[in-house]
C-alpha cells in the first residue's frame, strides 16, 4: 500500500470560528509539505480554485451561498508546484483538481503544464508533475470565461452540455500535451441525444428549445482557431501523469484515446463503483501507460487520527469521534446552510477515525494491499502543529500496523 497525501488550503472559519490570514495559509502549507516530504509521502495534491467564493455571493444565484471564506487559496497550481518542488527533496506534486474550462481554458493551460515541467527537469532529474483535471466543481469559477449558455438550446442542455464540453476541452488539452499541431475542425463534435440526459422530462425540454423535432441536435464548437502547436516542443513528457477529474465511463474511455489519463474517487464513492472502475480501466487505459494498476486510482479519504500523548486509546478514540463530528458539520453547513446530520454520518462512515490501532483496522477493511490512499489531514483543521503530528503518527504509528 502506498500513501499521497492531500493538501485544500482551504480558508474557511473552523468550528472554533478561527480563519487564518492568506500568508498564515501558505505557512502551514509548506510547513506540512516539508513535513510530507521527510516522512516519505509520495505525491502531494493540491487542490486549487479559481476566483474569490466569497464574492461570488452577490451574484444573481451563487452556486455556493453560504461559505465564509474561500474554497481555496492555490489560483495558480503551476506556480505553487514549481515552488513546491523547490522546498522538498522526493515528493511529487500534482493538481487535484484544474478545471481546464477556466484559467483562459484548455490552450493556455497545455502551455502552462509542458513549460511546469520543463522548468521541474531543470531542477530535479527523477519527479515528476501530476496534472488531475476537470470540468471544475464550481460552476462560477469558469462562468467569467465564457462557459455559459449561449443560446436557447444550450441553456435547455445545461448542465449535461457542460460535460460535453469538457470532453471537447480535453481533446484540445491532450493532443496539445502530445504535441500535435491541431485546429478546431479536428476537434470532435458535438451532437445532444437523449443519452445525454438522466431524464425523458431533460431531453424534452432540450426539443422544446429547438423548436424541431430530432433525435440529435449539434452543438457549435466552444472553442474556434486555425493550426496552433504549443512552445516548448520538446520537453520530458515522461515526467508528466495525467489524471481525469471524471467519473463519467464515456469520458474516462475519451480522454484515454490520446494518452494515459488516470481517474480519481471521491471519499465517498462506494466500493462497488471502485471496483467497476478498475475493471473498465483495465480494458481501456491507454496502452503508452503500460497495464492498469490499482495505485493508478488515488483513494481519497479524510484522516481525523488521534495519537495524542497523555491519553489513553480510549479516550484518543473518543477524541478522535469528536474530532471528525466537528469537522464534517462545518463542511456541510458551509455547502448548504444547515446541518443536516444523516449526512454528516455517511461521510464519517468513508473516513478514517480513531486512535492508531483503529484506523490501521479501518484500513484494512475498507482498502485493497496494493491501493494508493490520498489522505487528507488538514480538513477543516488549521492546529498546523497537529496536523503534523497527525502526520508523523500516520507514518509512526498506523504504517507499521498495516505490514
Amino acid at each position: 500500500m502506498e500513501f499521497d497525501i492531500f493538501f485544500s488550503i482551504s480558508q474557511t472559519p473552523d468550528h472554533n470560528g478561527y480563519t487564518p490570514t492568506e500568508s498564515e495559509m501558505f505557512a502551514n502549507y509548506f510547513a506540512q509539505l516539508e513535513a510530507a516530504d521527510r516522512l516519505g509521502f509520495g505525491v502531494a495534491w493540491i487542490a486549487q480554485a479559481h476566483l474569490s467564493t466569497e464574492t461570488q455571493q452577490q451574484n444573481t444565484n451563487p452556486v455556493v451561498p453560504h461559505w465564509k471564506g474561500e474554497v481555496g487559496l492555490c489560483t495558480d497550481f503551476c506556480q505553487l508546484a514549481m515552488e513546491s518542488f523547490r522546498r522538498t527533496n522526493r515528493i511529487d506534486v500534482g493538481s487535484a483538481v484544474v478545471s481546464i474550462l477556466a484559467g483562459g481554458g484548455p490552450i493556455a493551460l497545455a502551455e502552462r503544464v509542458a513549460n511546469t515541467v520543463q522548468f521541474l527537469s531543470f531542477i530535479d532529474e527523477k519527479r515528476k508533475l501530476h496534472v488531475g483535471f476537470s470540468a471544475g466543481r464550481f460552476e462560477f469559477m469558469a462562468k467569467p470565461y465564457g462557459v455559459i449558455p449561449r443560446n436557447e438550446i444550450e441553456k435547455a442542455s445545461w448542465p449535461a452540455l457542460r460535460g460535453q464540453i469538457f470532453m471537447e476541452a480535453s481533446e484540445i488539452f491532450l493532443r496539445l500535451l502530445r504535441g500535435d499541431t491541431v485546429k478546431s475542425g479536428d476537434i470532435r463534435e458535438t451532437h445532444l441525444t437523449r443519452e445525454n440526459f438522466r431524464s425523458d422530462e431533460d431531453w424534452q425540454k432540450v426539443k422544446d428549445a429547438a423548436g424541431v423535432e430530432s433525435d440529435s441536435y449539434r452543438i457549435e464548437r466552444r472553442y474556434e482557431f486555425e493550426e496552433i502547436s504549443i512552445v516548448p516542443k520538446n520537453w520530458p513528457r515522461n515526467r508528466l501523469e495525467l489524471v481525469a477529474g471524471t467519473h463519467d465511463p464515456k469520458a474516462q474511455e475519451f480522454v484515454n484515446n490520446f494518452l494515459p489519463v488516470k481517474v480519481f474517487n471521491l471519499s465517498i464513492t462506494s466500493p462497488e463503483v471502485i471496483d467497476s472502475t478498475h475493471e473498465r480501466m483495465t480494458k481501456i487505459f491507454h496502452p503508452d501507460g503500460g497495464k492498469w494498476m490499482r495505485r493508478d486510482m488515488p483513494r481519497t479519504t479524510f484522516v481525523f487520527l488521534n495519537a495524542e500523548s497523555g491519553l489513553s486509546p480510549e479516550e484518543q478514540s473518543k477524541a478522535a469521534k469528536e474530532e471528525a463530528r466537528l469537522a464534517l458539520g462545518e463542511y456541510w453547513k458551509a455547502l448548504e446552510g444547515t446541518l443536516d446530520p444523516s449526512k454528516v454520518e455517511r461521510a464519517a462512515n468513508n473516513a478514517l477515525i480513531g486512535n492508531p490501532q483503529e484506523v490501521a483496522d479501518q484500513v484494512k477493511e475498507r482498502f485493497h494491499p496494493d491501493d494508493r490512499l490520498m489522505c487528507w489531514f488538514d480538513f477543516f483543521n488549521h492546529d498546523n502543529e497537529r496536523v503534523i503530528r497527525n502526520m508523523e503518527a500516520w507514518y509512526r504509528e498506523v504504517v507499521p500496523l498495516l505490514e
